[in-house]
């Protein structure tokens, strides 16, 4: 199996680490129910691929097989962003496996992160919803679910592209990413219906990018939680429940 590192990885501050932690300790409480787990959100920049890579590391840090498919087919960031070096060879992705022009084995990649693998997009494609339709995607999520604990999949904004509902039906779970102040109730709960409507049970919710001056009205223990990341603060508010 071919590997990769990821040059940068931001670190948490204590807060940010103990939010992350109660969200990944819950879901381990699940059990086995759910394995293949969609993280997404109503519109861009909430921040969905950060908490998917978080939650990535964490799971593997409490001892947990994890793998994480990037599937934003159209828009991905994650690469860019933690600037992942891949080896030498040819770099395949999901879009080449959802085409044809690889097998499975050429798109998983284990990683510098021990009991964590990465699948990546590939290359940026227009016509994602028609590759995602393919028996070939619920094959690749069936066949990595069967080789670890969990499976997350960081999904395009539900609320504004068709391809996360498409991949919400290959999926056990959704975990939703809100940011705060930034998408209406209303529009949060239609997201929601049209997830679940797809058979993939909505298991949590995490709000993001909460003020500073409202981090620091509440109290530090308690009920909610928050961690900072980029002079923001996120509140992981009713994860699980």
């Amino acid at each position: 199996m071919k590997a990769i590192t990821f040059g940068k990885f931001p670190d948490l501050e204590y807060a940010g680490k103990e939010a992350i932690n109660t969200l990944c300790t819950n879901l381990t409480f699940t059990g086995s129910k759910y394995k293949k787990i969609v993280i997404s959100s109503v519109v861009s920049a909430e921040g969905k691929s950060f908490l998917s890579m978080q939650i990535m590391r964490t799971l593997a840090g409490l001892g947990k097989k994890v793998a994480l498919v990037d599937a934003d087919l159209r828009r991905s960031t994650i690469d860019a962003t933690y600037r992942i070096q891949y080896p030498n060879q040819d770099r395949f992705g999901i879009t080449h496996y959802l085409a044809r022009k690889c097998e499975m084995n050429d798109v998983i990649y284990s990683t510098d992160i021990r009991r964590a693998f990465y699948v990546p997009v590939g290359y940026a494609v227009s016509n994602s919803l028609a590759l995602l339709n393919a028996p070939r995607f619920p094959t690749l999520l069936d066949e990595i679910a069967s080789n670890t604990d969990y499976v997350l999949i960081d999904a395009p904004p539900v609320g504004m592209i068709v391809d996360g509902l498409e991949i919400a039906k290959s999926c056990d779970g959704a975990i939703m990413v809100v940011g705060y102040n930034s998408v209406r109730r209303r529009d949060l709960l239609e997201v929601s219906k049209q997830i679940e409507r797809t058979g993939c049970d909505i298991i949590g919710t995490v709000i993001n990018n909460v003020p500073i001056n409202v981090y620091k009205s509440k109290n530090y223990y308690g009920k909610s939680y928050y961690y900072g990341y980029n002079a923001e603060y996120v509140k992981s508010s009713d994860v699980m429940d």
